[in-house]
């Protein structure tokens, strides 16, 4: 059926409207549970094509009803069943109030801020019905479950798929802090076959299951490795069950979907920000004009040092866990596209010559540059002495930069703090061991496909031992690890047993506090 329908439309439209379509057997799981409590009716806010009126018993006296936004899709649906979708209100759910609903179970459109329709309006709306202030970065599924939270009767069920983004995300606060009111949030699911559920999906996803007739004094939270797990619900244990009032709307609760295998000495640690702050690399705007391979640049008359300098533009120039000016150098001789062009105030001929082809090739209309003033200064940093990757599968990227090179956004890179320039090759050390790599991986996001990201403040929050621990490591034995990090890649085995008590064994793998 979704072959027929992309055929028909095209990904462009399907995209447009945040489309991602729902498996039968999660379909199937969420209708019998809403229904579980004996109700008669169901809302589905995002109808699509119709999997849970599909999945709804029918003969079983139950009335369904729906809203969709779409035109197009309803159109398909009745052609493809014959049925006539009088039951289904055509309109955006978002500017649709007033309403209220027994039973509800939605797998919400998916879009990001920058694609959010008529963001605006629905932003005022939130404010003025309920009294929320969305985040800029809030996302229309976290928007559809907000609304139908408010929406729901007083004995009503609702099942919700959910991106699990908002778990960790800073917008994401207001969604579990709704969802905790009154103790009535009765499980999480975390769908680790992301692919199998929506084969392309960019986040993790999962199920919100919200039981408005009973009260819970804890949550539960699962991770299902199949939609066939979902047979067997009722027999499963969860990963964690947290008692409601150790969950903190501001904290992240995406780690609570992992069994914890270890523990953390959190009284011999301390949030990064401590020694300084991870920012993310800079943002040009137009990399194909601001960097520049070194025969360009001379092609261009653009002196190197002064409005070219050199940067790190992509993961892949980074080879080796310490990257040093011979590193850096090499590239450049290579020809590769290592600097960026960092023009000033005062141009020079050469330089402002290059700035007006900028702008015959529209590079300062892009969404970036056309709000920069000039659109060619790019933001001012320092070389930053670490450098950690954005992305990541199987294992973070952590780099000691002991070039002079700036870096792109393919890094984040640590700043550090007066206090924090001298602990810098420590903190290296420490998030190339596999107790760092264990504890800095807590602060990580999940995305689909196994893909792993952090975020600059999810890193600055991270724990990393304190500073008298770290002073505890006499400076030449810092010294001496790090070269053979440089000589060989890989950890000295005492230095990973100074940080490992750090994390120890977990006694079992039910929730702990943290």
């Amino acid at each position: 059926m979704i072959p027929e329908y992309d055929q028909q439309v095209g990904d462009a439209h399907r995209k447009s409207f945040g489309q991602f379509f729902t498996h039968p057997k999660v379909a199937e799981f969420m209708v019998r549970w809403v229904l579980g409590a004996g109700g008669k009716t169901l809302f589905d806010p995002a109808f699509g094509l119709g999997a849970f009126r599909t999945a709804t018993p029918s003969g079983a006296g139950i009335r369904f009803s729906g809203s969709e936004v779409d035109p197009d899709i309803i159109r398909f649906w009745e052609k493809r069943t014959g049925e006539n979708a009088d039951f289904v209100a055509l309109g955006d759910y978002l500017l649709s109030w007033g309403q209220r609903h027994a039973n509800i179970v939605c797998n919400p459109p998916y879009m990001r801020f920058q694609k959010f329709l008529n963001r605006e309006a629905v932003f005022r709306e939130f404010q003025r019905r309920l009294g929320i202030g969305l985040s800029g970065y809030t996302n229309t599924a976290s928007a559809f479950l907000l609304k139908s939270l408010s929406e729901l009767d007083k004995r009503g069920r609702l099942a919700y798929i959910m991106p699990l983004e908002f778990l960790n995300t800073g917008y994401g606060a207001t969604v579990k802090r709704r969802l905790m009111e009154s103790g009535h949030l009765f499980a999480m699911l975390r769908f680790d076959c992301e692919k199998e559920v929506f084969p392309d999906a960019t986040t993790s996803v999962g199920v919100v299951l919200y039981d408005k007739a009973a009260p819970y004094s804890s949550v539960r939270f699962y991770t299902l490795r199949s939609v066939v797990d979902l047979d067997t619900f009722d027999e499963m244990a969860p990963v964690a069950e947290v008692p409601c009032e150790e969950l903190d709307s501001e904290a992240k609760w995406f780690p609570l979907f992992q069994r914890r295998e270890f523990e953390v000495d959190r009284a011999r640690m301390v949030p990064l920000a401590s020694f300084g702050r991870f920012v993310r690399g800079i943002a040009t705007g137009a990399n194909e004009f601001f960097v520049l391979r070194p025969s360009v640049a001379r092609q261009k008359g653009i002196a190197p040092g002064s409005e070219c300098v050199p940067c790190i533009t992509k993961s892949a120039q980074v080879r080796r866990p310490v990257f040093d000016t011979e590193d850096y150098d090499a590239l450049y001789e290579s020809d590769g596209p290592v600097l960026l062009f960092s023009a000033g105030s005062s141009l020079s001929r050469a330089a402002a010559k290059y700035v007006r082809f900028g702008e015959q090739s529209g590079f300062d209309g892009r969404f970036l540059t056309r709000n920069r003033k000039p659109w060619y200064r790019t933001e001012s940093r320092s070389p930053s002495p670490l450098l950690l990757g954005v992305f990541s599968r199987g294992g973070y990227k952590i780099v000691l930069n002991r070039s002079r090179a700036l870096n792109l956004t393919c890094f984040h890179g640590f700043q550090p703090n007066l206090f924090g320039h001298r602990y810098v090759e420590h903190l290296f050390l420490y998030f190339s061991s596999k107790t760092g790599r264990q504890i800095v991986s807590l602060f990580m996001r999940k995305y689909g496909d196994s893909l792993d990201k952090f975020e600059p403040n999810d890193l600055n929050q991270s724990l990393v031992p304190a500073p008298d621990f770290f002073a505890s490591i006499p400076k030449g034995k810092v010294t001496e690890a790090v070269a053979v990090v440089q000589k060989t890649r890989q950890i000295p085995q005492w230095v990973e047993g100074i940080f490992a008590p750090l994390a120890t064994p977990s006694p079992s793998t039910g929730f702990r506090s943290s």
